[in-house]
């Protein structure tokens, strides 16, 4: 007896009085604990489940988010137990309540006193509780129950989930905006006492299809809240973008360079999209932007130098003329300067340009289908069928050559 009291006064000796609670679990009972906040949420109106969750562990949106749209979402910290979110969706689907859903694993968990467990089902109906042990830990742990929505979180300072509540509240736009905002007004609030490493943000719903589905992980940073919010401004600045390339092609140009200067801020950092961001600018007559972009894209990224032929068509502006070299074009270059060219509306200009090639000898399956391409969209048939036979020629498994011609023959 007295050697194991001993251990432990040796073991307890090594940590100061300051860390101790924090400590306790993880060093003397060998627990897997995360320091964590989250907010779990369901916006009735877009049908969407989402939760935001951050840590002083590495990738916290590995194993404490669980959602399936259309059936509900779990939010599973402190000592993590994945059961809770996998079981949870079990039981919703076979039409249990939320609350028993929960209790349903949480009365089978001899470790539940560990546990921080939130839940949302397909109505919006919320429960969550704290495990009791989860008082001793340093810092403030609780949770907050609201309408469609709940906070959790353990080792925190004082008014971080009465903030994140009601920021929630208050807040406008997307819900995965809306839950950003709340985790980052509950880190300005102090957020967990000792620190974050990871954060996350997903967002599921019932109308979403793959690409406006939201999975944005920061998995190891010392800024994960910076860096989740880049995250999220690229994903949200890629529709932007979308939206400016569509309301140019439906004549919308005011509505196009106001989405394309939403656009611009969100997206800026991200070097693979500043061709595209070229090519907007571009369409809307804003040709020195385009070039602002381009030189902005050479001086992040030394490899971005591929995307230089695609510009072709601004070989003669002041700011790239020692840039843009045709003369130096591979038969690839080409065909990325003729494709642009195309995007454009150029067709007069790839043609006459095709004659250039041909002297040259430079020619390849790809640019001679691009070019019998602007033929056919000049409604010039004959060669564009010739160029689509050659095209076929130099390479047989040309589908696009070969689905181009069937519907010139067919027609």
């Amino acid at each position: 007896m007295k050697i194991r009291k001993l251990i432990f006064l040796i073991v307890f000796g090594c940590i100061s009085s300051k860390n101790h609670a924090q400590n306790l679990p993880s060093l003397l009972l060998d627990k897997n604990i995360n320091s964590t906040f989250s907010i779990l949420a369901y916006d009735e109106d877009a049908q969407e489940w989402g939760i935001a969750v951050a840590t002083d562990n590495i990738y916290v949106g590995n194993s404490t988010i669980y959602i399936q749209s259309g059936i509900g979402a779990f939010s599973v910290i402190a000592e993590t137990e994945p059961k809770y979110g996998i079981k949870g969706l079990q039981s919703l689907e076979a039409g249990q309540p939320i609350e028993q859903a929960i209790n349903a694993v949480r009365n089978k968990d001899n470790n539940s006193n560990y546990r921080q467990v939130s839940g949302i089902d397909a109505q919006g109906n919320v429960f969550a509780f704290t495990g009791q042990s989860l008082k001793y830990w340093q810092g403030h742990a609780a949770e907050i129950l609201g309408n469609n929505y709940v906070v959790i979180g353990n080792q925190l300072a004082p008014d971080v989930l009465t903030s994140m509540s009601d920021t929630f509240k208050k807040s406008t736009g997307t819900l995965a905006e809306r839950l950003l905002e709340s985790l980052l007004a509950g880190q300005n609030a102090g957020g967990q006492i000792s620190g974050k490493q990871s954060a996350a943000i997903v967002v599921k719903g019932v109308n979403n299809e793959w690409y406006n589905q939201i999975d944005l992980r920061v998995d190891n940073s010392k800024q994960p809240f910076k860096e989740l919010q880049t995250l999220m401004n690229h994903h949200y600045g890629r529709i932007r973008l979308n939206q400016a390339m569509y309301a140019h092609r439906n004549g919308l140009a005011e509505k196009a360079k106001i989405k394309l200067a939403q656009a611009e801020s969100m997206l800026d950092g991200w070097t693979g999209m500043y061709a595209r961001i070229a090519v907007a600018n571009t369409l809307i007559k804003n040709e020195d932007t385009a070039t602002h972009w381009i030189k902005k894209g050479l001086k992040e990224n030394k490899n971005w130098t591929v995307n230089l032929p695609a510009f072709y068509f601004l070989r003669n502006h002041p700011e790239m003329q020692s840039v843009i070299k045709p003369e130096k074009f591979t038969a690839t270059d080409w065909e990325s300067a003729i494709q642009l060219l195309s995007q454009l509306g150029k067709e007069a200009e790839i043609i006459e340009l095709s004659n250039t090639l041909s002297n040259q000898n430079i020619e390849s399956s790809y640019l001679s289908y691009l070019i019998g391409r602007s033929y056919y969209y000049e409604k010039n048939l004959k060669p564009a069928i010739e160029h689509l036979e050659k095209a076929l020629l130099i390479d047989n498994e040309n589908i696009e050559a070969e689905k181009l011609l069937k519907t010139i023959n067919t027609d």
